[in-house]
Order: structure tokens, then sequence, then C-alpha cells
């Protein structure tokens, strides 16, 4: 079992900016992946950005130059840098991972919410 917390989410002002942290009760060197998703209200979840256990990143078009994903291997921690926040931008923000053991596993986080308004 993998638990995942969020934090860092809040309340900010359009042009601000916000770091989220998503933290695994487990190496994420175990973990093929991780994932920040987000879900404005009233909308589906949507894909925000990627890291996988190799380091490659991937990062949504909708977000690019604004929004970086990073982790830190000591911490088993994956961060996600948002600047120059909109209030498109607004939303729970989900941490996903996902193990390969067999068979597919997904963890979640509880969510973080985000608020860009003024």
């Amino acid at each position: 079992q993998v638990q995942l917390v969020e934090s860092g989410g809040g309340l900010v002002r359009p042009g601000g900016s916000l770091r989220l942290s998503c933290e695994a009760s487990v190496s994420i060197d175990s973990l093929l992946v991780m994932i920040w998703y987000r879900q404005p209200p009233g909308h589906e979840r949507d894909f925000v950005a990627q890291i996988t256990k190799y380091g490659a990143i991937t990062v949504a078009d909708s977000v690019k130059g604004r929004f970086s994903i990073s982790r830190d291997r000591g911490k088993n921690a994956v961060y996600l840098q948002m600047n120059n926040l909109e209030p498109d931008d607004t939303g729970v923000y989900y941490c996903n991972a996902v193990k390969i053991a067999a068979a597919r596993y997904d963890y979640w986080g509880q969510g973080t919410q985000v608020t860009v308004s003024s």
C-alpha cells in the first residue's frame, strides 16, 4: 500500500505562484510514474504533469511554460511548481502514483485545493 499526502494548496491572486508537494510513504524509485492531475469545479479530472522513475517529464500543453514538476528522491516527494497562475487553474489538485507489480496499481492522494482569484 502506498499513501500519498498532498500539501501546498491555497488561495492566490492571478499571477501568483504556489508549490504543491506530494509525499509518498514509500521510495518513489519503486513507483513507475508520479502524476499531477487537477479537477476544476464541475469538470473532469485532467492531466497536468508527470515524472517517471527514470526522470522523464511530461507537462500538459495548457500549463507548459508556467508549471514544472520535480522530485526529491531523498524525501520521497514530488513537487508541482505553479507560476503565473490564472483563474482557470482553480481546482483540486491530486497526486497519483502508479506501481507495476504483476499488475498495475494506482494510488491517489486526498487532493489539495488551489483557488486563483482576485
